[in-house]
């Protein structure tokens, strides 16, 4: 008795499935594999660049020592700032900037580009957060020990680097070393990386008053380099 033609679309359409099922599945194994042999090579070649760029900095002071001359440091290119005072009876305008740089709570912390807008509104909210130049070691602590990332609204943990892949793959970006360096070394696909982090949520941080200035003996405002022993207890 022939097979019906309905019984035999539907085993034709399983069959279908069940190739492309596996045929997927071939493609994330081999796409996890690239990028695992990915993160490896750019450890290494991150590695390397940092090495000569703290020799090249080594050097420039040397040379300015020797010459009789004060080495100034290039600009920063990005400061991490950290949220650590309420909002209560501020005004709109710093509620409005602490919005747009995602610091909706206290010891909120986020990756901001250095340039002129950002740098005039930091002052406006000045009395609510603490900032400076992150570390290398600062950045990577704070992606691979408080990094989320930010998908559909959702704060979801980075347990590997199919989630940075999916997301910032399109942009070269395909492991956690590579936001790393993309972060530190504010690259052209910064806003990428720092929006597709969740803002760091830190442990709260030991304070002498946050009613003075970082200049003053307080803690609000520019610390400089100092931004890294403050934010260290806090990770």
């Amino acid at each position: 008795m022939p097979v019906p033609e309905l019984i035999l679309k539907k085993r034709r359409a399983i069959q279908r499935d069940a190739r492309s099922a596996a045929e997927r599945a071939t493609a994330r194994e081999e796409r996890a594999k690239f990028v695992r042999e990915h993160a490896i090579k750019s450890a290494q070649k991150y590695a390397k660049e940092y090495h000569e760029a703290e020799l090249a900095e080594k050097r420039a002071r040397e040379q300015a020592l020797a010459a009789g001359r004060i080495h100034v440091p290039e600009e920063a290119r990005i400061y991490l700032v950290i949220r650590i005072r309420g909002i209560v009876g501020v005004a709109p305008k710093p509620r409005t900037i602490l919005a747009l740089f995602r610091l909706r709570q206290i010891n909120n912390a986020v990756f901001i580009r250095c340039n002129t807008a950002t740098l005039g509104a930091l002052r406006l909210i000045d009395p609510y957060v603490t900032y400076g130049e992150p570390s290398l070691e600062t950045v990577r602590a704070l992606v691979y020990k408080r990094g989320f990332a930010s998908v559909g609204g959702m704060r979801v943990p980075i347990v590997d680097n199919e989630l940075i892949d999916e997301h910032l793959g399109e942009h070269g970006l395909l492991c956690a070393e590579d936001v790393v360096h993309e972060l530190y070394t504010c690259g052209p696909h910064f806003g990428e990386a720092s929006r597709f982090l969740w803002p760091f949520k830190l442990s709260p941080p030991k304070l002498r008053s946050k009613a003075n200035a970082f200049t003053e003996g307080g803690d609000f405002g520019y610390r400089g380099s100092y931004i890294n022993s403050f934010v260290a207890d806090m990770i």
